[in-house]
């Protein structure tokens, strides 16, 4: 079948869905799309969600994927509010409510959903969760002056969530089980920047401490620690992490693991399927192995190769990892993977605010996390890509350009 004639289907009206929509027809792909997905709204840019969002400095037309009439104009069929209850492999159909809806060309961009807490008071008024817009929608009139956020979880977006609640007038604090925050996902180096960092501008930063209860008369006050210390606040916010959506393609039988399993073009184990985004599991491409890489750069980057493939064009040049974060006038930029590696460079001082993290193997950096450092994160990125091999004494030295830092 002439790929121009491919009926595609994308379940997941988030960003990756609606980017691989927009793709397809940048890439002159005419065939009929039809996106469904199961928000009311239509595709829109979740990182504001736990920053510009909760300032209120950003709105629901800013955060919008496309202009309201793109898709219309498009030709893409955009079904909110809908749920994809199964997909029929053998019939290439997907289920909808009453409705079978045919596909030539499937794409799964279902996300992720957050993790749950098992605990007694979880279901208490005012514990909540930030991964959707009406998610964040919940939060925001709950932030301010005299209110007090507790954070169940010290990882980005519980700490981009503290930074906001606290540049609003209110108060927060965030409760690590792990000896540090972003135990998972940074280096220590920029982990204890970040602590201090935090509390420097008023968070309160709890380590190595356990929640095991909240408490309230229908509504959280209250957090109960395991060595039995107990944090009021007005609001929970329960950031433990997130899982990859793969029921469907568990129940259609595709290939899973923490993520549907895909290649180098976002092509699952059936060859009229493909997954983007934070559902998908993807190779490690120059680190090995395979990742679940939870960032809008990987899901655009898979949106890209998806669409590429559909529309018969080729492949794109594949792009290194990055991920970044705004906390308070920090923003950090990150690329790369701290995957075997065999040590740390600090370029800079960290309390100027200013500096980067390099992870090396040998003389080929692997990783870099710069914070309010442009130049460190785009020239570390580029030299990761190229593997360029670096002189780590210059690396080091923050008066030596990184244009100079090369072997």
């Amino acid at each position: 079948m002439e790929s121009h004639t491919l009926r595609v289907v994308i379940i997941g009206a988030g960003h990756a869905g609606g980017s691989v929509a927009g793709f397809l027809r940048q890439y002159g792909f005419q065939g009929p799309i039809t996106l469904i997905g199961d928000e009311p709204i239509a595709p829109y840019q979740r990182p504001p969600l736990s920053k510009a969002w909760l300032k209120g400095e950003a709105d629901a037309d800013s955060l919008q994927l496309k202009e309201p009439d793109w898709w219309a104009d498009n030709g893409c069929d955009l079904r909110v509010a809908r749920s994809v209850t199964a997909i029929d492999r053998t019939t290439r159909t997907v289920v909808t409510g009453r409705e079978s809806v045919p596909y030539d060309a499937l794409v799964i961009a279902t996300g992720a959903r957050a993790r749950r807490i098992d605990m007694a008071g979880a279901d208490l008024d005012g514990v909540l969760f930030l991964r959707t817009a009406a998610d964040a929608e919940a939060l925001k009139p709950r932030l301010g002056p005299g209110r007090r956020l507790a954070v169940i979880g010290g990882g980005y977006v519980g700490l981009e969530a503290a930074a906001s609640a606290t540049a609003m007038g209110g108060s927060a604090v965030v409760l690590e089980r792990e000896p540090r925050v972003l135990a998972r996902v940074a280096s220590e180096p920029l982990s204890d920047f970040y602590q201090a960092a935090h509390r420097r501008r008023g968070v309160e930063i709890l380590t190595r401490t356990s929640v095991t209860r909240l408490e309230g008369d229908g509504s959280v006050a209250t957090v109960v620690l395991a060595d039995g210390q107990r944090v009021a606040c007005d609001t929970v916010l329960v950031g433990v992490g997130a899982i990859a959506n793969t029921d469907l393609a568990e129940a259609a039988g595709l290939d899973c693991r923490d993520g549907v399993i895909v290649d180098a073009a976002a092509r699952a184990s059936d060859p009229s399927i493909w997954a983007v985004g934070d559902v998908t599991r993807r190779p490690g491409g120059l680190f090995g192995g395979d990742i679940r890489f939870e960032s809008v750069p990987n899901a655009l980057e898979q949106a890209k190769q998806a669409a590429a493939a559909i529309a018969g064009r080729d492949q794109p040049p594949t792009e290194v990892p990055w991920f970044w974060s705004d906390q308070f006038d920090l923003k950090l930029q990150m690329a790369g993977l701290a995957r075997d590696t065999d040590r740390l460079i600090v370029r800079g001082d960290p309390d100027s605010e200013r500096f980067a993290v390099f992870h090396l193997k040998g003389e080929l950096i692997r990783c870099v996390e710069a914070v309010n450092a442009p130049p460190e994160f785009m020239a570390g990125r580029l030299l990761i890509g190229k593997q360029t091999p670096v002189d780590a004494t210059r690396l080091a030295d923050p008066a030596v350009s990184m244009k100079a830092v090369t072997l």
